[in-house]
C-alpha cells in the first residue's frame, strides 16, 4: 500500500499511514508519526518527534509558469523539519526550506521554497508563506494570511488573521518592477491586527501596533499605535505591554 524507496532512512518507532510515499535518501527521525496519503519528495530531512498529518505534500520541488517571475536554475536543497515540530493535514511545504524544531505549519497552509522559519513558530491554518521569506522565533502566523515573497518577519511578532502583505507596486508591469521588489520587514515584538495590509517595502518596527483593518503605507515608528487608512500614529504602545517590561 506504501511506496518506500529502499534509500529512505527510517529510523526507530516510526507510524507510517496507508497510501504514502517516501521519495529517495529521505531521512525521517525517530518517533515520528506520518497520516495517510503523504508524499515526502526525495532527499528531505524530518527530525525526531515530528508529526505529519495526512494528505500533506512534504519537499516538493517548485515548478513556475513560463511567465512567473520566479526562476530556477537547478532543483533546490531537500527540505528539513526541526523536531518536535507539527505538519497540519494538506499542508504544502516545498523544496529549499527550513523548518525549526517545535513549530506548527497549519492544516492546509503552503509554505514555499527558500523560506526560513525560526523555532516555536506557528504557521495557522490556510496561510499561504511565498518563496524567500523569513520568520524569527516564536512568531505566530494566524490563520488566513498571506505572506508575499521577500518579506521578513522578526522574533515574537504577532500576525493575526487574514493580514495581507504586498511587494510589488506596479502590479506586474514594467520590467522595472523587478528590482524593485520587496516584501514588508517586521522587526521583533511588532503586533499586525486582523484584515491589515502592508505595502510593499514598508518597515514595521520593534513593538509597533497595528490595528485591525489598518492599510499601513510608509515606515511606523518603534512602540506607536497605527490605525486608519492610511495608517497614522495614534499614540504610544502602554508600557504594560512591552514585551521588554514583561521580561524584567
Amino acid at each position: 500500500m506504501n511506496h518506500i524507496s529502499n534509500s529512505a532512512k527510517i529510523m526507530q518507532n516510526v507510524n507510517i499511514g496507508y497510501y504514502c510515499v517516501i521519495g529517495d535518501e529521505v531521512v525521517i527521525g525517530s518517533n515520528v508519526s506520518i497520516g495517510n496519503n503523504v508524499t515526502i519528495y526525495a532527499g528531505t530531512n524530518i527530525g525526531d518527534n515530528v508529526n505529519i498529518e495526512s494528505s500533506a505534500v512534504i519537499g516538493r520541488q517548485p515548478r513556475p509558469a513560463k511567465t512567473s517571475t520566479v526562476k530556477f536554475a537547478e532543483p533546490l536543497k531537500p527540505l528539513e523539519i526541526g523536531p518536535d515540530t507539527t505538519v497540519g493535514a494538506g499542508a504544502v511545504l516545498y523544496a529549499g526550506t527550513k523548518i525549526g524544531c517545535c513549530c506548527l505549519i497549519g492544516d492546509t497552509s503552503v509554505l514555499r521554497e527558500g523560506c526560513i522559519v525560526g523555532d516555536y513558530v506557528i504557521v495557522g491554518t490556510g496561510t499561504i508563506t511565498e518563496n524567500c521569506v523569513s520568520i524569527g522565533n516564536n512568531t505566530k502566523i494566524q490563520s488566513g494570511s498571506y505572506i508575499t515573497a521577500h518579506t521578513t518577519i522578526g522574533e515574537n511578532c504577532f500576525i493575526a488573521p487574514m493580514v495581507t502583505t504586498t511587494n510589488d507596486n506596479f502590479m506586474g508591469r514594467t520590467e522595472q518592477r523587478f528590482k524593485y521588489i520587496k516584501g514588508a520587514t517586521i522587526k521583533d515584538n511588532a503586533r499586525i491586527g486582523g484584515g491589515s495590509i502592508l505595502l510593499p517595502g514598508v518597515t514595521i518596527e520593534q513593538e509597533s501596533f497595528i490595528a485591525a483593518g489598518a492599510v499601513v503605507t510608509k515606515n511606523t515608528q518603534p512602540c506607536k499605535v497605527y490605525m486608519g487608512i492610511p495608517a497614522r500614529e495614534i499614540r504610544s504602545v502602554p508600557k504594560n505591554e512591552l514585551l521588554e517590561v514583561d521580561n524584567k
